[in-house]
């Protein structure tokens, strides 16, 4: 089984995780103990500190690692403090940058049409994915606004736990196609059984949520679950493969703004 890892960061937090990787040797070693074969990152500094700084450490680190795909973070951009749509998606597939996040809680806006609807409506057109953590950066009441005003948005919800956490994701699984969920937090007993068996494997995206969470609790988890191999595949690498290796293959020579 492949596992190609959605949900992983590096650099130094404000405060300190489980298994802190400053650089992308830490955590390609980590990826190595674990069985990791590839990654898609973002740096610490994206959040807590400047999104344009960190997307820049971000491009730097990983340039060297064909293993490690880049996930920069944007903001509302009235202060013109990132190229227009086009450019940006240029940019992205020139560093080895397949998806965004974004941090409303953290960098003080919101989410939605007013904001940000230009980029939006073009990462929908695109289907460039938006990572969106409901632990670090946004609430679940913000991911439906958001998917109401942009029901085909390729949209991947992380690190929703595990404590009735589905109530909140199963509803958006049902009513908007390109919505995906990690795995990162969601340490419930027969709870991979039971999405598989509701809706399929296809919207399922393997995801550690390392340094904060070990790579190897829901590599195991997957392994272990009495699912098909086949749906194993999909969830541990294929899924998220499908997803990014389309967005990076893109030819983007004609787009324009």
């Amino acid at each position: 089984m492949k596992f190609f890892d959605c949900n992983a960061f590096f650099g130094l937090p404000s405060l300190r995780p489980l298994m802190p990787a400053p650089t992308t040797d830490e955590l390609l070693a980590e990826m190595d103990r674990a069985g990791v074969e590839r990654a898609l990152v973002w740096h610490i500094a994206q959040h807590d500190g400047a999104p344009r700084v960190g997307n820049q450490l971000l491009a730097e680190a990983i340039a060297p690692h064909p293993r490690l795909v880049g996930c920069w973070t944007v903001l509302p951009n009235q202060a013109r403090e990132f190229p227009p749509p086009a450019e940006l998606f240029r940019q992205m597939q020139a560093s080895r940058v397949a998806a965004l996040r974004v941090f409303p809680n953290a960098h003080k806006f919101l989410l939605n049409t007013v904001s940000m609807g230009d980029l939006l409506e073009a990462m929908t057109m695109r289907r460039v994915p938006l990572f969106v953590s409901v632990k670090r950066g946004m609430a679940w009441h913000d991911v439906y606004n958001l998917l109401a005003e942009f029901p085909a948005l390729v949209c991947v919800i992380c690190d929703h736990g595990c404590w009735g956490e589905d109530r909140m994701f199963r509803p958006l699984l049902e009513r908007y196609p390109n919505v995906y969920v990690d795995t990162a937090q969601y340490l419930l007993d027969g709870g991979i059984e039971a999405l598989v068996a509701d809706y399929g494997p296809r919207h399922i995206l393997f995801g550690s949520g390392f340094p904060e969470s070990y790579f190897g609790g829901m590599m195991m988890a997957l392994r272990h679950a009495q699912i098909s191999d086949e749906a194993k595949a999909l969830i541990a690498g294929g899924n998220l493969e499908r997803i990014i290796d389309e967005n990076l293959s893109t030819d983007l020579t004609d787009e324009t703004d």
